[in-house]
């Protein structure tokens, strides 16, 4: 099944300082070693930012750069985004298609926003869905980050109405199909 690795929002401001999201470090780790694997099959990945006008994520700005310690390369597609569903008002989709992928491997940054919604809206178009358990955060809010992350695995677990399926299991284990 043709797939494309997404690292969404892995920008310098959420995850250094007071943002930084919860156990950054391994995640961080775990993302690294999911790039690998998939740039050594040959698979796009797909380095996705988000931008606003004000704050933090400033497009240019040192907080809206990739993080350090991100592994990279040239042949990364970019995509910029200004809403928690990486497929809304950016050429996401249209990347996708051209390269007829229909398998997504899910990771980055914030659990509870970003996501879950571009996880959602991928399953709503038709895309199937890997999302690496151990290789997406976000920072305390009204539950911990620990509650949201394991809360988030579980629930999108259950969404299989949409017809693709979503597998969600830790980032070790994920096939990495060409």
């Amino acid at each position: 099944m043709p797939t494309a690795l997404l690292i969404i929002d892995m920008q310098q401001a959420l995850c250094s300082g007071d943002e930084a999201a919860f156990g950054i470090d391994g995640v961080l780790d775990r993302i690294n070693h999911l790039g690998r694997r998939a740039r050594e099959a040959g698979l796009p990945v797909v380095l996705i930012q988000h931008e606003e006008d004000e704050g933090l994520l400033v497009p240019e700005s040192a907080g809206w750069q990739l993080v350090q310690g991100l592994r990279t390369s040239g042949m990364d597609l970019r995509v910029r985004k200004r809403t928690p569903n990486s497929f809304h008002a950016t050429g996401l989709d249209a990347i996708l298609r051209e390269r007829d992928i229909t398998r997504l491997i899910v990771c980055g940054l914030q659990t509870e926003c970003c996501i879950d919604t571009t996880v959602r809206q991928a399953l709503a178009l038709g895309y199937a869905v890997a999302l690496a358990s151990d290789a997406h955060s976000t920072v305390d809010g009204v539950i911990t980050a620990e509650q949201a992350i394991a809360h988030h695995n579980r629930t999108l677990s259950f969404m299989n109405t949409f017809g693709p399926v979503i597998d969600v299991k830790p980032a070790a284990e994920i096939a990495m199909d060409a």
